[in-house]
């Protein structure tokens, strides 16, 4: 039977390891278990954290829409309301930019989903 070596396979996935773990401190960076492990850490945290950041965007987008909202003499929630009555279906972000940065159509908007 012929023999088969197996290090280019091997030497290939923990190079690759190693080039994710560019930039890390001491021995994160060089030594392979420690890389794995760092590695391990920091794509659950990337991970959570992405899905933070939309949960804080937003609670901010629901706070812009809320004050633009009152300017009108409505709360956010019966603004939502009257919004999903008329099938408006514009999502939290839009709103939020029309609200904070082009409050004229903002107010058309709402005065849509009033009558």
């Amino acid at each position: 039977m012929t023999r088969v070596k197996r290090g280019t396979t091997s030497h290939k996935r923990r190079e690759k390891t190693l080039k994710y773990t560019k930039g890390f401190k001491w021995g994160r960076k060089s030594k392979e278990r420690s890389a794995n492990e760092a590695l391990f850490h920091a794509w659950s945290y990337a991970f959570k954290s992405r899905k933070l950041l939309k949960r804080d965007k937003r609670k901010e987008w629901q706070g812009v829409i809320g004050a633009g909202a009152r300017n009108e003499t409505l709360s956010y929630s019966k603004l939502m309301g009257a919004l999903k009555k008329k099938n408006i279906a514009l999502n939290r972000k839009i709103l939020a930019e029309f609200a904070e940065h082009h409050p004229e159509i903002f107010k058309e908007i709402v005065q849509i989903a009033k009558t």
